[in-house]
C-alpha cells in the first residue's frame, strides 16, 4: 500500500482488488460471530467498525501519497453526503446479516444495489438502461423475489428473514445513493477523493452511531472478551481500512469491468462462510435467487467490457455493501 498509484503494476492491482473483495466477504461473518459471543448488536458492531476504520484510514492516508489534509476534505458537503450513505448501507447490512443470515443478507443486498442504482440513474441522471441494464434489473428482481420467498419459508437460517430482507433493501439503497453521488461527481473529483469519501463514511458513521450506543451496550461483555476484542480489531482493520486502501489503489490501474467481476467474490465468500462456518441452510429458492443475482452481475460486466470499461474509482463507486 505504500506504493504510489502511478507506479502500481496492473498485476499487483488485480491482487489488491481480489484481496479487497474476498475480505469484504468476511465482514458479515465477523459480525455474526460477534453477535454470538460479545453481547453486541448491529449498531454497536457498526460503531466500532466505523471508529476503528476511520482511525486506520486516516493514519494510512499519507502512506498512500494522498497528503495530510484529510479532515478538511472530509468536512466538504459532498463527502458528508457520501458518508451518510455509507453509514446507512453498512449499518443496515450488518442488521440484515443478523436478522436474515449471512448468506441471504449479503446476497439480497448485493443483488438490490444494481437495480436501485440503475433506476436512480434513469430517474435522476437521465441515463438509459440499455439492453444489458434492463436484463440485469430483471435478473436481480427475480433473484430478490426468490430470496424473499426462500427466506420467509424459514429455511434460510435467519431468525427474522423478512425484516432482515427489508434491512438488506435499505442497505442497498444507501449503497446506490453513494454510487449515484459518485457518478454525479465523475470528472470533477481529485485523485484522492474516492479514498476521502470512504474515510468520510467511517467518520460520519461513527459520529452518528456514538450517541445512539452511548447509553449502553457499546462495550463487549461475556466470557469471550478477548475473542470479541480480536474480532472487533479484525473488522475495523482488515475488511475496512485495509480493504478500502487496497481497493482504491487498485481502481486506478484495473479496468472497471474486471473489478466488477472480482466483486463477485464478496457474496460468494459470504455464502461459503455462512454454510461452512455458521451452519446456514438455504432453501432451493434462496440458492436459485443467489444464482440469478450473480448472473446479473456477469451480464453487466460483459456489457461493460464491450463498452470499454476504464479504470476509475469514481465509476466503480465504493463497491459492495459490506465494504
Amino acid at each position: 500500500m505504500a506504493h504510489s498509484h502511478a507506479a502500481l503494476p496492473v498485476g499487483r492491482g488485480l491482487l489488491y482488488a481480489t484481496v479487497a473483495a474476498a475480505t469484504w466477504g468476511t465482514a458479515g461473518a465477523a459480525a455474526t460471530a460477534l453477535y454470538r459471543i460479545s453481547g453486541l448488536g448491529p449498531l454497536a458492531v457498526s460503531f466500532w467498525r466505523f471508529a476503528l476504520g476511520a482511525v486506520l484510514l486516516l493514519a494510512a492516508r499519507p502512506l498512500l501519497g494522498l497528503g495530510s489534509r484529510a479532515v478538511r476534505r472530509v468536512l466538504r458537503p459532498q463527502l458528508l453526503a457520501v458518508g451518510l450513505g455509507m453509514a446507512v448501507f453498512q449499518t443496515s447490512y450488518l442488521a440484515a446479516v443478523d436478522l436474515a443470515g449471512l448468506a441471504v443478507g449479503t446476497a439480497a443486498t448485493m443483488g438490490a444495489v444494481p437495480v436501485l442504482t440503475a433506476v436512480g440513474a434513469r430517474l435522476l441522471l437521465g441515463e438509459r438502461l440499455g439492453r444489458a441494464g434492463g436484463l440485469t434489473v430483471a435478473l436481480a428482481v427475480a433473484g430478490l423475489l426468490l430470496l424473499a420467498l426462500g427466506g420467509s419459508g424459514g429455511a434460510a437460517s435467519g431468525r427474522a428473514p423478512l425484516p432482515g430482507f427489508l434491512c438488506a433493501l435499505l442497505s442497498a439503497a444507501g449503497c446506490a445513493s453513494v454510487n449515484l453521488l459518485g457518478q454525479h461527481r465523475r470528472g470533477s473529483a481529485g485523485s484522492g477523493e474516492p479514498y476521502d469519501a470512504a474515510l468520510a463514511g467511517f467518520v460520519v458513521g461513527a459520529g452518528l452511531l456514538l450517541p445512539v450506543c452511548a447509553g449502553g451496550g457499546l462495550l463487549p461483555t461475556g466470557a469471550h472478551l478477548e475473542r470479541s476484542l480480536l474480532l472487533l480489531g479484525y473488522l475495523g482493520a482488515v475488511p475496512s481500512a485495509l480493504a478500502y486502501g487496497l481497493f482504491f489503489a487498485a481502481a486506478t490501474v484495473v479496468r472497471a469491468t474486471t473489478v466488477s467481476v472480482l466483486m463477485m467474490l464478496e457474496p460468494l465468500a459470504a455464502l461459503a462462510l455462512g454454510v461452512a462456518v455458521f451452519d446456514e441452510r438455504l432453501t432451493p429458492a434462496a440458492l436459485a435467487g443467489t444464482a440469478l443475482l450473480l448472473s446479473g452481475i456477469v451480464v453487466l460486466a460483459r456489457a461493460e467490457r464491450g463498452g470499454g470499461g476504464r479504470p476509475s474509482a469514481e465509476g466503480i463507486g465504493v463497491a459492495g455493501p459490506s465494504s
